[in-house]
């Protein structure tokens, strides 16, 4: 066996455990892989690679090793390796703790985001923030008032979903799973992935192919030429939408008043609001994604 050298050893599995943050995000309605992307810095990387792929592609072909050095495959591999296991892991978690501990799960993922917004955000400039980012927050509280839709779960309906979340999924902020969850296939997405449906997965992916190759050249070209305005507008998003991921949520007539406080909470729903647990969530979620920013894998 060839010598490997440590430090490409460290980065393979670098990128898988990067896949597995990614696949572990998009599980979750409002937290995106792309903010997992971001934040452990190989987002403009992960845009670039794949914006290669499209008709120049195919005469490289007659060479594996400069199709595969050309889409930096030793990059998307580990990177997708680690999502698929991830998401095929929380798939299953996930199930769990939102039937018994909801508030918590919610109350983590409020904290990581918020941490998101923080790390993110104070790389960005105040004029930027107060500009680009008010109209990131503007639209994300526009999103997040909408109603959350009932669509039948059907192969074509399944394939649109994947369109949709995949040009969620690569931007650092609004989550494929949100978008999902908006249009009512949520639920019938982790259980096609918890039962193995292989027809609606097959469907999704299909989705997800040809959003990603619809969408990702224009996201290219928005951070070549737009870095800064585009993090700004994205951080904006962020900090609008975690309202989404408010712990304690019930039943109500319009989308501003299903937000309440664990004492309602408890009241309408009969459940344990946990309370104490989810403060805990919130500050561990933090503290998870500001060590997430920390590190280099």
């Amino acid at each position: 066996m060839p010598d490997v050298k440590p430090n490409l050893i460290l980065s393979i599995w670098g990128n898988v455990w990067r896949g597995l943050l990614m696949g572990l995000a998009e599980v979750v309605p409002g937290v995106s892989g792309g903010t997992m992307a971001l934040i452990t810095g190989i987002y403009g990387r992960l845009i670039e690679s794949i914006a290669a792929f499209g008709f120049k592609s195919l005469p490289l072909l007659r060479d594996w090793r400069a199709f595969y050095a050309h889409h930096q495959l030793g990059f998307l591999l580990p990177l997708a390796a680690g999502m698929g296991v991830g998401i095929l892991l929380f798939a299953q978690v996930m199930g769990f703790l939102l039937s018994h501990y909801k508030p918590v799960v919610w109350a983590f993922f409020f904290g990581v985001i918020m941490a998101s917004v923080l790390v993110i955000g104070k790389q960005r400039t105040w004029h930027h923030l107060l500009t680009f980012g008010g109209v990131g927050v503007v639209l994300a509280l526009l999103v997040v008032s909408l109603d959350h839709g009932l669509s039948e779960a059907t192969p074509i309906n399944f394939f649109l979903a994947g369109m949709l979340a995949v040009s969620a999924w690569i931007l650092p902020a609004i989550s494929g799973s949100y978008v999902m969850f908006i249009i009512g296939l949520y639920e019938p997405v982790i259980d096609a992935i918890r039962n193995l449906e292989w027809l609606s997965l097959f469907s999704v992916a299909a989705g997800c192919v040809v959003g990603l190759a619809l969408f990702v050249r224009l996201l290219n070209w928005l951070l070549n030429n737009w870095y800064e305005q585009l993090l700004a507008l994205l951080t904006g998003f962020m900090l609008g939408s975690v309202l989404n991921l408010w712990p304690w949520k019930i039943a109500a007539d319009t989308r501003w008043e299903q937000f309440v406080s664990p004492v309602v909470y408890s009241s309408a729903t009969g459940e344990a609001a946990y309370l104490g647990l989810s403060v805990v969530a919130v500050l561990s979620g933090s503290l998870f994604l500001w060590l997430i920013s920390r590190q280099r894998i």
